[in-house]
C-alpha cells in the first residue's frame, strides 16, 4: 500500500548545494559516520572486506592444492574473472566464490541492521544497493542473499540493485536535484561524478516534448578520466573537468540538444549549502578540497560562465545521494527508503518521498 508523503512538494524549495529538501524527496541522512567498537559501521561492507573474505576461502582451497586463481594476489583479481568461476565447470572454484559471497552477505546484513538502528533509518522499507560492486554477478548474489538473511532474522526489508549501471546512476541522479521549472523547454543537462579514482562527466537527456519525463532520463554522451594514474593537483583537476564539460557542450550542440544551463555534481563528503566540502573529501585528487578557500561550484562557473547563451548554475551534492536519486522513479510505492553504495567505502543516504507518480517537463 502506498503511504502518504511527509509533506507536499512545491517549487519554492531553496535550490542550494547539499540541501536536505529536494523537489521529490527529503534527505533524512547521508554520509552517516556512526561508529561501533570496531570503527565506522560501514567498514564491514566494502570492496576490501569482500576481498578479505575471498582470500580466506582461497586459503582453504590452497590447503587442498586447488586454488583456481593460482598465484595471483586477491587484491589484483578482476571482478569479471571472479564472476567467471560461478558459471564454469569447476564446482570447487564456484564453491570458493559462493563461500565468500555467503560470508560477506552475513557482514553486510549485520551492517544494515546497525544502520536500521539509526533514528532516520528506523522506518526504512526498501534499500537500493549501488556502487561498482553491484554491477557484477557476485554483487547481485550478495544483495539477494543479504535480503534472505535479514528476513530470516525477522527484518522485513527489501534489497534491490540500482536499476542503472552505477556509472550512469551517478550522473542521472543529478536531474532530480532540479525543480521541474528549471528543466522546461530543454533536452538535457550536464552532470559530473567525482570519485577517488575517476572523474566522469556526461550529458543526461530527458527530452523537452510534453510526453518526455525526467523518469526516462538517460546518459547519451559521457567522458571518463582516470585521475588516479596521473596524481594531478586540485587546480589541474578542475581544469581537466572544465575541458571535459566544454567538450560535452560541443557534442550536445552537434546532436542538436538544447542544454539547460545547469551542471549537477556528485562528490564524496558532506556538502554545505554554499558548495563547500566540509569533510569526506580526503580521497579526491591533488590537494585539500575541504579548504575554506576552495569552492568547486564557483570554480566551474568561473570557467564556464554560460551554457547555450544562459548563465551557468551549478548544484552539488554527495555522490551517494546522487546515486540514490536515480532510483526515485522506482520508489514511488514506498515512503521511506535508502541507498547503500559498495565501493572503496560504503556510501549511504536515506530518503522520504515528497511526491509520487511521474512528472511531465
Amino acid at each position: 500500500m502506498t503511504k502518504p508523503n511527509r509533506k507536499p512538494a512545491n517549487d519554492t524549495t531553496p535550490l542550494v548545494p547539499g540541501a536536505a529538501t529536494l523537489p521529490s524527496v527529503v534527505i533524512d541522512d547521508y554520509n552517516n559516520e556512526a561508529r561501533d567498537r570496531k570503527g565506522f559501521i560501514g567498514d564491514g561492507a566494502n570492496k576490501k572486506s569482500f576481498r578479505h573474505k575471498l582470500d580466506e576461502q582461497r586459503m582453504l582451497m590452497r590447503a587442498l592444492g586447488r586454488d583456481p586463481f593460482g598465484k595471483i594476489p586477491t587484491k589484483e583479481l578482476k571482478k569479471k574473472d571472479i564472476d567467471a568461476l560461478l558459471s564454469g565447470e569447476d564446482a570447487g572454484a564456484a564453491a570458493l566464490v559462493l563461500g565468500a559471497v555467503e560470508e560477506f552477505s552475513g557482514e553486510f546484513a549485520a551492517v544494515i541492521r546497525k544502520f536500521l538502528n539509526e533514528k532516520p533509518w528506523k522506518k526504512t522499507e526498501r534499500i537500493a544497493v549501488g556502487g561498482g560492486f553491484r554491477q557484477r554477478k557476485i554483487g547481485e548474489l550478495v544483495i539477494a542473499r543479504t535480503m534472505m538473511l535479514l528476513r530470516s532474522d525477522g527484518v522485513e526489508i527489501e534489497l534491490v540493485p540500482i536499476a542503472h549501471h552505477p556509472d550512469d546512476a551517478g550522473l542521472i541522479g543529478s536531474v532530480h536535484l532540479m525543480p521541474e521549472w528549471m528543466l522546461k523547454g530543454h533536452d538535457a543537462i550536464l552532470a559530473v561524478d567525482i570519485g577517488g579514482t575517476n572523474v566522469r562527466a556526461g550529458v543526461v537527456h530527458f527530452g523537452k516534448d510534453t510526453k518526455s519525463k525526467i523518469e526516462d532520463a538517460s546518459v547519451v554522451a559521457s567522458l571518463i578520466w582516470r585521475h588516479a594514474d596521473e596524481t594531478p593537483s586540485r587546480t589541474s583537476t578542475v581544469a581537466k573537468l572544465s575541458e571535459m564539460l566544454k567538450e560535452l557542450i560541443a557534442k550536445a550542440a552537434e546532436a542538436k540538444l538544447h542544454l539547460a544551463p545547469l551542471i549537477g555534481i556528485g562528490c564524496p563528503g558532506v556538502i554545505e549549502t554554499d558548495g563547500a566540502i566540509v569533510r569526506g573529501g580526503q580521497n579526491l585528487p591533488g590537494g585539500n578540497w575541504e579548504s575554506d578557500h576552495f569552492n568547486l561550484p564557483a570554480a566551474l562557473v568561473k570557467s564556464i560562465p554560460e551554457i547555450d547563451g544562459a548563465e551557468t548554475f551549478v548544484i552539488m551534492h554527495n555522490d551517494g545521494v546522487i546515486q540514490g536519486l536515480s532510483q526515485i522513479p522506482l520508489m514511488t510505492d514506498v515512503s521511506s527508503w535508502a541507498i547503500l553504495t559498495i565501493g572503496t567505502g560504503l556510501g549511504n543516504a536515506h530518503f522520504t518521498n515528497r511526491v509520487h507518480g511521474q512528472t511531465d517537463i
